[in-house]
């Protein structure tokens, strides 16, 4: 049996963050060849989703909590979350937002695809993959990301931007996370081009993608920006 950890940051998830948890374990359950736990790594949310979380982990072992002391963007947060996963000794660890744009209904495919795959990626880009809910404006820039990406790095990844994820232990434990550069969504971006650059397998399923049903986006500008530039870094210096 193979342990699995599914690493979420959250940043004012308390509408989501009870059933997302719920829905993950309860999907994840009946496979026998996975043993599937969650750590929700918090930015010190002021809507107490880490209350929330802390108060259900008493309850269910296989609920963790990891809380920052102030909110320091997604790598970092992924970062801590893979660190942990590491040294507790996890087989895969998986990326999920907690805001159920990434189905939990998905991670029973994922998990059998990881049998083949070092990385496997829930694609919106890929045949049988797609949003619903999205406005003309967000499919462009969330499109011509990852063609940009693809572009200008090569990358073979046709979901560049996407963050739900599984790797096998093996491909994080070659990633130097003090090294990453990227801390916004840029974080996937980079990521995924390590893992191809160390030639590990990677793997692209499709995923449909809502937008969220509640709470507030955290992009913005700033994280736009950051991955525009990133791009161009990882060509010539990484």
């Amino acid at each position: 049996m193979q342990k699995v950890l599914v690493i979420t940051p959250t940043y004012n998830e308390a509408e989501n963050v009870r059933d997302f948890l719920t829905s993950v374990l309860e999907t994840t359950a009946s496979n026998p060849d996975f043993a599937v736990d969650v750590l929700v790594v918090d930015g010190n949310s002021p809507d107490g989703t880490a209350e929330i979380v802390k108060n259900l982990s008493t309850s269910n072992s296989r609920i963790h909590l990891l809380v920052e002391q102030k909110k320091e963007g997604l790598g970092r947060a992924y970062g801590k979350g893979f660190r942990q996963g590491l040294d507790q000794g996890y087989d895969l660890l998986i990326e999920m937002d907690a805001d159920f744009s990434h189905d939990p209904k998905y991670l029973p495919r994922m998990l059998e695809l990881s049998k083949s795959a070092d990385l496997v990626i829930g694609s919106r880009y890929v045949t049988g993959g797609g949003t619903t809910d999205w406005g003309l404006f967000r499919q462009l820039v969330s499109k011509g990301a990852s063609f940009y990406t693809r572009f200008v790095t090569g990358l073979p990844v046709h979901d560049v931007t996407g963050g739900f994820k599984c790797f096998k232990r093996a491909v994080l434990e070659t990633i130097p996370f003090d090294k990453v550069q990227a801390f916004g969504y840029g974080f996937q971006i980079e990521i995924n081009y390590r893992v191809w650059k160390a030639r590990f397998k990677i793997l692209e399923f499709p995923i449909i993608f809502p937008d969220r049903k509640k709470g507030v986006s955290k992009f913005n500008k700033k994280i736009f920006w950051e991955a525009f530039w990133l791009v161009w870094k990882l060509r010539f210096w990484l």
